[in-house]
């Protein structure tokens, strides 16, 4: 299967794109970028393109799958705005393409407590994504509901920082409902998402299936390798 990832430069993205290349299911990985991930690999098509106009590249989005990792912070985007152009308008754009362009799967990486409801605006903004994610009718949809992604990132969040040092004590202290806010490795989210991508995707069959992975699920799913 063809299979396209937005985000591919960051934590989660490269992880899902290098494990893709590594899946004999797997005929290429289209990743649209500003710039080069720096991997060689045959099955690998690096589009760099200019995110404003997703639309003028239609045509990369005629894939099997879309994978969907892309996210920032308010503080480095620099405004609630910009936060939200790519969030949320680069992302359901990067979705209509590809369902347009025939994708039968979609996996998109949100966040927990992700609700158009939330008086949080990243929540808020998550959640709506959300749902006009699920109104375009992918045949097969898993929305990842991850809490802080552990990993190593070019660059380091004070946050992340402290969440690392403080995971195995604090995710011990979270049981029953309050497990799906423990702290996971990027890498654990990248390997349930792959899995998940090519069992989805190979099992389409008509209707349309909506799964919802929160840490219990991505454990889970990241063994099934």
């Amino acid at each position: 299967m063809n299979v396209l990832v937005m985000g591919a430069t960051g934590l989660t993205g490269r992880l899902v794109v290098e494990k893709l290349l590594g899946r004999s299911e797997i005929t290429s990985v289209v990743v649209p970028v500003r710039r080069s991930l720096g991997l060689d690999n045959p099955k690998l098509v690096e589009q760099v393109i200019d995110f404003d106009h997703l639309e003028a590249h239609a045509g990369i989005f005629e894939v099997d799958a879309l994978v969907c990792c892309l996210g920032t912070t308010i503080k480095k985007a620099g405004s609630q705005e910009a936060f939200r152009k790519v969030d949320y308008d680069y992302a359901l754009t990067a979705a209509t393409l590809a369902h347009i362009g025939g994708a039968q799967t979609m996996i998109l990486m949100s966040a927990v407590g992700a609700s158009s409801g939330s008086s949080v605006f990243y929540s808020r903004v998550k959640g709506e994504l959300e749902d006009a994610v699920r109104g375009l009718g992918f045949p097969c949809l898993a929305i990842y509901h991850p809490s802080l992604l552990l990993g190593d990132r070019k660059e380091q969040r004070a946050g992340e920082a402290l969440g690392m040092a403080m995971m195995p004590v604090a995710n011990r202290a979270l049981l029953g409902p309050m497990r799906k806010y423990r702290a996971i490795e990027a890498e654990t989210v990248a390997a349930a998402m792959v899995n998940d991508l090519v069992k989805l995707t190979i099992g389409a069959g008509s209707g349309s299936v909506v799964k919802v992975r929160e840490y219990g699920d991505i454990v889970r799913l990241a063994k099934r390798g």
